[in-house]
């Protein structure tokens, strides 16, 4: 099964192109835990919950397989380790070593790098919608640096979901 990841900035356009690209290749979209984790808190989360989070994402990511009820060739993730990664270093200034090691050794077979060219949303949970040009260059460095294949997506609506479909069907 190939591993299809969306990451990006907060308000990018994440959540909704893993939606629709799951629909339209009727296959698993994983949802993003840690907003799912962060929302239930109702506290500040600490280092041991971005540790939590970056656990779930790791055991999803390597078990989708055994997982999926869907008997399809992909499975879209909406974030994976590269955004836990850069929130422990944003947040925390250190990683846990093992991240580094799984980013390594799990690599998605592309991932999806949405452009933050959408409005910013502001919706209680997200926290940098003056900084995601910045985390949009992090993100970019980062994939560079593990060597993980990625696609630039930008656009709006529909040529946004265009360009993510032609990323994916140029792995074939």
């Amino acid at each position: 099964m190939k591993r299809i990841v969306i990451t990006g900035p907060e308000a990018s356009g994440k959540t909704t192109l893993t939606e629709k690209l799951a629909a339209h290749y009727r296959c698993p979209g994983i949802t993003e835990y840690a907003r799912d984790y962060v929302y239930r808190l109702k506290r500040p989360y600490t280092f041991e919950d971005v540790e939590t989070i970056a656990r779930r994402q790791l055991f999803v990511f390597r078990n989708i397989e055994r997982y999926s009820h869907e008997r399809a060739s992909i499975a879209i993730f909406d974030t994976f380790l590269i955004i836990t990664k850069l929130w422990f270093e944003e947040v925390y200034f250190c990683c846990p070593q093992w991240i580094d090691r799984a980013l390594w050794e799990n690599k998605p077979d592309i991932v999806l790098l949405c452009k933050p060219d959408l409005p910013w949303i502001d919706d209680g949970v997200r926290e940098n919608g003056h900084r995601r040009e910045y985390f949009f260059d992090r993100y970019r460095k980062e994939l560079e640096y593990y060597g993980i294949r990625y696609s630039i997506i930008e656009g709006q609506g529909s040529d946004r979901i265009f360009n993510a479909q032609k990323a994916i069907d140029q792995l074939n």
